[in-house]
């Protein structure tokens, strides 16, 4: 029986990014706008939370211990004992005066996949990076207006990327030895649709679930990119959402409490991380970066 509870009960201004550690058990998250990365138990408790410098689009846990950030400036490294947040490399270059760091997941292999949007949401300078083990960047794609949700088939070779602002998730052939990426074309669309496709993840059994923002709703699309179900949510505010608990059988999903289009939210529960329970199916567990 399908059930959604409040996991934490905290407003975020924009929750994102919800990674569930199976070897710890317990699950992360950031407030994009706090600055701060979060973690707790599957009960919610045994909290902690690390204060960050700036803005941070997305994040991944590291195989050395510690996260690396998409922070507004570029890619970061967190370490967990002291809080010490220290630069890896900046993508973006001098020109790029609009565009931050955003949502971003690691691929099957440890290399960190994150793209760039445009504050406003208008002008396309974003562009999709690879951060690789070595810590060197490589441009993927370019001239995306919101980037949102990537993540990556259970073989690791088709990334599904979205352009909110475009309402459409693409797909790429993935080259899982270079981390190279190919035939783009369009999975899905939300065209017709009243929200957007922001943070998404892949179950085990090929199918893509994306958050539809501004709508309060979860869309699982099968791998031919047709939606296959869609499941309500109590708030428009929604995220992201990844799987999580156990049995990775546990979707977490983030919201957002900041003003969205000049209003407010009348929600009371923007902005609170949600367990939804008994989709009857699993997610697969997040690698570690590798770098």
């Amino acid at each position: 029986m399908l059930r959604i509870e409040v996991f934490s009960e905290r407003a975020e201004r924009l929750g994102e990014g919800p990674l569930w550690d199976p070897g710890e058990e317990r699950l992360y998250w950031i407030d994009s706008y706090g600055p701060a990365l979060h973690r707790a138990d599957l009960s919610g408790g045994d909290r902690r939370t690390w204060p960050l410098p700036e803005p941070v689009g997305s994040f991944a846990l590291r195989e050395r211990g510690g996260a690396v950030l998409a922070l507004r400036s570029g890619f970061h490294a967190l370490d967990f004992e002291t809080g010490e947040v220290t630069r890896l490399v900046d993508p973006l270059q001098p020109g790029d005066l609009t565009a931050r760091l955003n949502d971003g997941k690691t691929d099957r292999q440890g290399r960190f996949v994150a793209g760039s949007m445009d504050f406003e949401e208008r002008a396309p300078v974003g562009r999709l990076f690879g951060l690789d083990t070595a810590l060197s960047v490589r441009t993927l794609d370019t001239g995306i207006i919101c980037s949102n949700g990537p993540c990556f088939s259970p073989d690791g070779r088709i990334l599904y990327f979205a352009d909110s602002f475009r309402k459409t998730i693409y797909a790429y052939d993935y080259d899982t030895a270079t981390g190279g990426v190919s035939s783009r074309r369009v999975f899905a669309t939300f065209d017709g649709f009243h929200g957007y496709p922001d943070g998404a993840t892949v179950d085990a059994e090929g199918c893509v679930w994306s958050v539809e923002v501004y709508a309060g709703r979860l869309v699982r699309f099968d791998p031919e990119g047709c939606v296959d179900r869609v499941v309500g949510l109590p708030v428009f505010s929604t995220t992201s959402v990844s799987f999580g608990g156990p049995d990775l059988d546990i979707a977490f999903v983030t919201s957002m409490a900041r003003p969205y289009g000049g209003r407010r939210h009348a929600e009371r529960e923007a902005g609170m991380v949600f367990a939804v329970h008994g989709l009857g199916v699993k997610g697969l567990p997040e690698a570690r970066f590798a770098g």
